[in-house]
């Protein structure tokens, strides 16, 4: 398939930015409710529509997941008519958390009404080495794979970058909890243990590649963090902040007000599987041990 008549719908904020960064914006021609980076990406015609309102608490956020799951109802709805308008070549889904986004049969479906019927490029990476291969997928669909692995083998020598520097210091190794959601609390899994152990810390509460799980607030005690990090899945620094705030206020948190808390920009950081992953490895890093990394906050 020739670059130039690459025309791409991505229906996850991930599969976004990986078309950015692998510099073919000008390919992209629809995007999800949720896509908001970069800023001419999010400028783009929007191709679905949530079911939840996402502006609500936690507990109320998750007790509407949890409603219409119950009922069989659809949290995402594609435009079908705007997708057919935008006639893709390429759809760009997912095939990890039906929470997160359109699920992967329907976009199959779909694609299968279209003519020509598009490509459907799955992304469905559980650890953050897949997640980094799979720039080289979405590559291949755009007919570029050189540019795959260089993108790859950039943000992996980033990461190395990291890691020297931490070893030069003989920086401490603190015991990490990541928080994904307050209302029930979720400790973050899939991507973030490697994230937190390539950022120089340990996770006491999830292992590389399992999914996220619900954990009591006594199971997040008893596996004694140093360091807790708020991140709310599709929460940006201010809403996370707040987050942290409101939980940390609750009796049953009372123990964790004297540990080192910190919110963080879950889309950019933390919930999106793309190459701002990295991002957030420098982040963590720079969290866990500001002497060391301070230049990269």
């Amino acid at each position: 398939m020739a670059a130039t008549a690459v025309r791409v719908v991505s229906l996850l904020p991930a599969g976004t930015e990986l078309v950015a960064a692998l510099g073919r914006l000008d390919a992209l021609v629809g995007v999800t409710h949720e896509c908001d980076f970069p800023t001419e990406a999010a400028l783009r015609p929007r191709v679905t529509r949530s079911a939840v309102d996402d502006r609500a608490g936690a507990a109320a956020v998750d007790a509407q997941v949890r409603a219409l799951s119950a009922a069989g109802a659809p949290l995402f709805t594609l435009l079908e008519d705007e997708i057919r308008r935008l006639a893709p070549t390429v759809i760009i889904t997912q095939a990890l958390c039906d929470v997160c986004a359109v699920s992967e049969q329907d976009v199959r479906a779909l694609a299968h009404r279209i003519t020509p019927v598009p490509v459907v490029v799955t992304l469905g990476a559980s650890t953050l080495d897949g997640v980094l291969d799979e720039a080289e997928l979405v590559a291949q669909s755009l007919g570029m794979p050189g540019r795959g692995r260089q993108l790859a083998n950039e943000l992996r020598a980033r990461m190395r970058a990291v890691h020297e520097a931490l070893k030069a210091a003989r920086a401490p190794r603190p015991r990490v909890a990541v928080i994904e959601w307050t209302e029930p609390v979720y400790a973050a899994g899939h991507w973030v243990p490697d994230m937190v152990r390539r950022a120089g810390g340990i996770d006491v509460l999830a292992e590389p590649g399992e999914h996220s799980r619900p954990r009591s607030v006594d199971e997040v005690r008893n596996a004694e963090p140093e360091v807790i990090v708020f991140a709310p899945c599709g929460y940006d620094a201010p809403r996370a902040e707040a987050e942290m705030t409101r939980t940390l206020a609750r009796d049953e948190w009372a123990w964790a007000r004297d540990l080192r808390c910190v919110a963080a920009d879950a889309n950019a950081f933390i919930s999106r599987p793309g190459p701002r992953l990295v991002d957030g490895v420098e982040w963590l890093a720079a969290t866990f041990n500001p002497e060391v990394m301070e230049d990269r906050k």
